[in-house]
C-alpha cells in the first residue's frame, strides 16, 4: 500500500535500479515501454529514498514471487537506508584502497554496516519462523519464496514501507518484531527514520560493557566518548516516551487491538508507512496524531542530537558523588 515518505534526492543508484525494473516490467509483464520506464524509475526512487510510495493500492504484493522485482527494490532500500555519510565513504574507499591497498573505514561506517547486516538477518529469520505456516502471509509460498519474502519484509521494516504480503494478516508476535525493527530504523543522516542503527549499537555496547563490569564502552577497538552514550540514551528514551504517548492517544479514539495501534504508532514515528489496514478507521484526531508522529520522527532525532551537541559545555567544578540503589 502507499506509505509515508522520507524525502531524498535521486541518485545514480536509483537510475540503475530503475533501468533494471523497467526491463523486468517490459519483458516480464508485457507492459508498454513508457509504462515500464515510468514504473521502474518511480519504484527505484521511492525505494532508495525509503519512501515506500507505490503505484498500486496493493504495493508490491503482485510481485511477491518475483525475485527480479523484489530483490532490486530491497537492495535499493538497504543502500538508501545506510545514510549518505556511509555511502560517500564507501565511494571514496574504492579510490583510497587502489592507492594505499588498505581498508580504512571509520567506526561509524563499520558500526552501520555490521548492525544493518545483523538486523536484516535477525528480521529475516524471525519473519520466516513466525510466519512460515501462516496461510495469510508466507504459508502458500514455496520454501525459497518464503525466504525471499522474509528477507523482503525484514528490509522493508527498516523504514521503507513497501509490502509484498498482507501486514494485517501477520501474527501479533511478528508485528511486535517488526515494531522493533521500525523503531531502530536505518543509518544516520540518510533517508531512513527511527532512532538509527548507530544509536542502537551504542546502547548495546554500553549494556555489554556494564554486564562485563568494564569502566568504558568499546566498539571495534575504539572507546566511546561518554557524551555519545548520553546522547544515544536521551534519543532512545524520548522516542520510547513519544511512541507510548501516541499509542495511548490512539487507543482512546480507536477500538482496534493494542498490537495494531502500537504498530501504526511505531510505523509513523519511523516514517515507515507499513500499516495493518486500520489507519482509515481512525477519526481525524487519530490521523492528526499520526501526522505529528511522522513529522517528529523525521526531524526529531536529528534536531535533538544537534541541539544536545550545541548545548554541550564543560563544568568548572564537580559536585560530590553519590550512588543511588539501582535495580
Amino acid at each position: 500500500m502507499s506509505c509515508s515518505a522520507s524525502p531524498g534526492p535521486r541518485s545514480p543508484w536509483s537510475s540503475r535500479w530503475g533501468a533494471w525494473l523497467a526491463l523486468r516490467f517490459r519483458f516480464g509483464y508485457d507492459r508498454s515501454i513508457a509504462e515500464s520506464a515510468y514504473s521502474g524509475l518511480f519504484h527505484a526512487v521511492s525505494a532508495f529514498n525509503n519512501a515506500g510510495f507505490g503505484l498500486h493500492v496493493d504495493s508490491i504484493t503482485p510481485y511477491a514471487q518475483d525475485p527480479w522485482v523484489t530483490l532490486p527494490i530491497a537492495l535499493a532500500v538497504i543502500l538508501g537506508g545506510l545514510g549518505f555519510p556511509v555511502l560517500l565513504e564507501l565511494m571514496r574507499h574504492r579510490t583510497r584502497r587502489r592507492l594505499t591497498g588498505r581498508r580504512t573505514w571509520t567506526l561509524h561506517t563499520r558500526m552501520t554496516l555490521l548492525t544493518t547486516a545483523a538486523l536484516l538477518l535477525t528480521g529475516t529469520v524471525f519473519t520466516c519462523l513466525l510466519e512460515w505456516t501462516n496461510a495469510g502471509t508466507l504459508g502458500p509460498f514455496d520454501w525459497d519464496e518464503k525466504l525471499l519474502n522474509g528477507f523482503f519484509h525484514s528490509a522493508m521494516s527498516r523504514t521503507a514501507g513497501f509490502n509484498a504480503v498482507d501486514i494485517g494478516a501477520m501474527h501479533a508476535s511478528t508485528l511486535l518484531m517488526t515494531c522493533t525493527l521500525m523503531f531502530i530504523g536505518g543509518g544516520s543522516a540518510g533517508t531512513a527514520g527511527g532512532i538509527k542503527v548507530t544509536t542502537f549499537a551504542v546502547l548495546a555496547a554500553a549494556i555489554w560493557a556494564e554486564v562485563r563490569g568494564e569502566p568504558n564502552s568499546t566498539v571495534m577497538g575504539r572507546r566511546l566518548a561518554p557524551h555519545v552514550l548520553r546522547q544515544a540514551l536521551t534519543v532512545a528514551l524520548l522516542a520510547v516516551g513519544l511512541v507510548i504517548a501516541a499509542t495511548l492517544a490512539l487507543l482512546t479514539v480507536s477500538s482496534a487491538p493494542m498490537e495494531a495501534v502500537l504498530f501504526e504508532a511505531v510505523s509513523a514515528f519511523g516514517t515507515v508507512g507499513l500499516s495493518t489496514g486500520i489507519t482509515a478507521d481512525f477519526p481525524d484526531s487519530g490521523r492528526l496524531v499520526l501526522i505529528l508522529l511522522m513529522f517528529v520522527g523525521r526531524l526529531g532525532p536529528v534536531t535533538l542530537v544537534s541541539a544536545l551537541a550545541l548545548r554541550e559545555r564543560t563544568r568548572r567544578y564537580q559536585l560530590p558523588e553519590e550512588r543511588p540503589v539501582i535495580g
